[in-house]
């Protein structure tokens, strides 16, 4: 694109289409472009996409960014493999831009963010008269984008729509200034320095988002912390205290996890049906609001951790360990993620052991192990079908087809059942007499979890199933009904 003339933005007549001269206003409108036209920020979007390249890549990152900021974008726009037609739009200030373009006024991408992104965003929405942004030298950010908007359309020949701190120096030169969102300390500061900013819409950063976001609902998994309490029924006040201070520290470095797993996995969670409506791959939350949260929320967790005993936290750093293995090479690796999954559930329970010092039973370790890889498959067994329904491609970030979909559900059933198999041994050995005293109730469980482990996979076949069968079986009446009624068996065999 040409570097525009401030000439041609003269005042031009122009008639409707009645005949009759109306006004056009000719005077630019420059537009922001990470948080403003874009929910989201080009730096870290490329950072994230390109995250998994290897040692080789950050040290050239480290290296470009020894060299100033905009080396440092330049290089990331190079390597990333960032497909800028997933990027969320702000709707409401595309609309804006749009509806301003169609009134005759020219309107302009303005950007810190490198050009080759820049151009790619401005190509998607065809509707730009030129582009300025960043190149390998010249970092163009709050003054340098002042200078650069004024040297080409002159002090207040121009009105600027931007999000943050950095356009406070922008606004200060331009005709109007808009605000996407409506952030009232910036407004504050804004208006401090005598800049009338006009809100364009509400943020929708929520506390919603953020539940969404930390996964709270997958919580309930963490209740397997209890269940060596239960099973060895040790219930004294210090070690209730204990199991309950284990489960915020394990909920907490989930959720940690989970949100570095949606930063790194933007892409394919934007292509998916379900998962593009997660805050960070729809916009709903900002990325570096994500890369604050994760150190805060790991040292909650591991402060709570240290509380409750050093054996369970090393328990927690070998759960954190395998599941940033998981996220970033493990999860592509066929059948590894299944076997991975499943022991992320059972050092659950290891972690509940660990806790109460509680010593796990081999019989459960087994147990949960099969239960686990069972409901790890029906997870992925879902996954695939929902990709045939909506006639999608193979997934790009596992390592599994279309046509594997019949022997996925085959070895969860195949698995569900082993698992039966373990529990109804368990009944069978004199450890249980130790615990109970009326053993033979036990075997009312073995028929439940028959009922229970098939339906989920009949269900699953059948569509009904989301893509997490634990959650489903919280939402589940029939589940419900399954849980309560093996709790009352256990309680009148004790």
């Amino acid at each position: 694109m040409s570097q525009p003339d401030v000439r041609e933005f003269h005042s031009i007549p122009a008639v409707d289409r009645g005949g009759t001269p109306v006004s056009i206003d000719q005077t630019a409108l420059v537009v922001d472009l990470d948080g403003t036209l874009l929910r989201t920020d080009m730096l870290y979007e490329s950072y994230f996409a390109s995250i998994r390249d290897g040692a080789q890549h950050h040290r050239s990152v480290l290296r470009a960014l020894s060299r100033g900021k905009a080396s440092f974008k330049a290089y990331l726009a190079d390597v990333a493999a960032l497909d800028c037609n997933l990027l969320p739009i702000n709707d409401n200030v595309l609309e804006f831009v749009r509806a301003a373009k169609a009134k005759g006024q020219p309107v302009f991408l303005a950007t810190a963010s490198n050009r080759k992104l820049a151009e790619q965003v401005a190509a998607r929405l065809e509707i730009f008269d030129d582009v300025f942004a960043s190149d390998e030298a010249t970092n163009l950010s709050g003054d340098a984008k002042a200078k650069h908007l004024i040297d080409t359309f002159g002090d207040r020949g121009f009105d600027y729509i931007g999000n943050s701190s950095a356009d406070l120096p922008v606004w200060a030169h331009a005709r109007r200034a808009y605000i996407a969102g409506n952030p009232a300390p910036l407004i504050r500061r804004a208006k401090q320095r005598g800049i009338d900013v006009r809100p364009m819409a509400e943020a929708e950063y929520s506390a919603r988002s953020w539940l969404k976001a930390l996964r709270v609902h997958q919580y309930a998994k963490n209740a397997l912390i209890f269940v060596p309490l239960l099973t060895s029924h040790a219930y004294s006040i210090s070690s209730c205290l204990a199991a309950f201070q284990a489960f915020i520290s394990f909920s907490l470095c989930a959720s940690s996890v989970y949100l570095l797993n949606d930063l790194i996995d933007l892409r394919a969670d934007r292509q998916h049906p379900t998962k593009r409506l997660r805050p960070f791959a729809n916009g709903a939350l900002p990325l570096q609001h994500g890369i604050i949260a994760i150190p805060l929320l790991l040292a909650i967790s591991y402060a709570c951790a240290l509380l409750t005993s050093l054996l369970f936290t090393a328990v927690l750093t070998a759960y954190l360990v395998l599941t940033l293995a998981y996220s970033f090479t493990l999860k592509r690796r066929l059948m590894v993620d299944i076997v991975v999954l499943s022991a992320l559930y059972s050092i659950r329970v290891i972690a509940g052991s660990a806790a109460t010092y509680v010593v796990p039973s081999e019989w459960l370790l087994a147990f949960s192990m099969f239960v686990f890889v069972c409901l790890a498959l029906v997870k992925r067994y879902v996954e695939l079908a929902l990709r045939i329904d909506k006639e999608l491609p193979d997934p790009s970030n596992r390592n599994y087809r279309l046509m594997d979909l019949p022997i996925i559900g085959a070895l969860a059933a195949a698995s569900g059942f082993n698992a039966v198999t373990i529990f109804s041994l368990y009944i069978s050995s004199p450890a249980v007499t130790d615990l109970y005293r009326h053993p033979g109730m036990l075997w009312l469980i073995c028929p439940i979890l028959m009922y229970w482990l098939s339906r989920i996979v009949i269900l699953a076949h059948r569509r009904v199933v989301d893509d997490d069968p634990i959650v489903f079986a919280l939402r589940d009446r029939n589940s419900r009904i399954c849980a309560a009624a093996m709790v009352v068996i256990v309680l009148l065999a004790t």
